[in-house]
């Protein structure tokens, strides 16, 4: 009866704490896409604040933070199969969660 105990006391203070710093900081690469293997719509449900260039930007269709790029939509073309055509542009970029209210910590490269 004790090794239960024991055992259910230490399953959950090993996972808690070392996730919350993580939980944070959204991931290096997201796509708003269902179809392209970045995407997570549980990330993208808590709103995603992007600055690339300095600038606040809303039209993002996908980010990169580490090889610092973002693909944004060109025009109103649309391919083949009805999927908006991209371009990548390069430059700085900058991510964090928007429902951490004012000050969130910023993920970005270097």
């Amino acid at each position: 009866m004790t090794d239960e105990t024991s055992a259910a006391e230490t399953g959950p203070t090993e996972t808690g704490p070392s996730d919350t710093g993580a939980a944070d900081i959204p991931p290096d690469r997201l796509a708003i896409n269902p179809r392209s293997p970045h995407f997570d719509s549980d990330k993208l449900q808590r709103g995603i604040g992007i600055r690339f260039k300095g600038t606040v930007r809303s039209n993002i269709e996908e980010y990169c933070i580490s090889e610092s790029w973002v693909r944004v939509q060109a025009g109103k073309s649309m391919d083949r199969k009805g999927q908006p055509l991209t371009i990548k542009l390069k430059g700085p970029v900058e991510a964090w969660y928007e429902d951490l209210g004012e000050d969130p910590p910023v993920a970005k490269a270097g």
